[in-house]
């Protein structure tokens, strides 16, 4: 298992918290909510992304790829699964996000509207759903079947369905499955 979440950044952290009852509502610190009338979301505190992505792959990716990747590493080592033996071929990867890249998109569409041409070329890399799973995938070298799995709030419940019954037909032995979402900014 994996997580990165509002109340911890990793498994035993965000366990604990849900059993003591800890919240992770608190006022929204990645923009400026002043001309909303909602001023709290549920952020992820204290995440740092380097702990699992090189520096130079961060512009490539919407955070909601970097907490899911952050939180697909977790799980693959706490599963040991590149030490298993399994063969990269009946490994998948079912990864999940209700809306994608938000953040990213809603940045790009400013730089659109001022400068066209100064719009990244990580654009479409850095903002499209199933790019969670495909970065998971290109990082371990796993060749099962990679998909992408939206179905708004039930996508990382369906990613994980859908995992068991690749497993259960034996299209696969081992799928690293869930979802991420980032959506805190002035459009979502």
């Amino acid at each position: 298992m994996g997580c990165i979440s509002p109340v911890g950044n990793d498994v035993e952290s965000t366990w604990n918290a849900i059993l003591e009852g800890k919240s992770g509502a608190g006022n929204i610190t990645q923009f400026d909510p002043s001309k909303l009338s909602t001023h709290f979301a549920c952020e992820v505190k204290g995440f740092d992304p380097l702990q699992f992505i090189p520096k130079k792959d961060l512009r490539r990716m919407d955070r909601f790829i970097q907490l899911g990747f952050s939180a697909s590493m977790q799980a693959i080592a706490q599963a040991k699964l590149d030490e298993s033996g399994i063969d990269k071929e009946r490994i998948g990867v079912l990864l999940a996000s209700g809306m994608g890249g938000l953040p990213f998109i809603e940045e790009s569409m400013a730089v659109l509207f001022e400068k066209p041409d100064r719009l990244t070329p990580f654009f479409i890399p850095s903002v499209i759903s199933n790019l969670l799973a495909g970065q998971v995938s290109i990082t371990k070298g796993y060749q099962g079947p990679n998909h992408c799995i939206t179905s708004a709030c039930s996508s990382s419940a369906h990613a994980i369905g859908e995992a068991a019954r690749l497993i259960e037909r034996g299209d696969v032995d081992a799928v690293v499955c869930g979802g991420a979402e980032s959506t805190i900014c002035l459009t979502g």
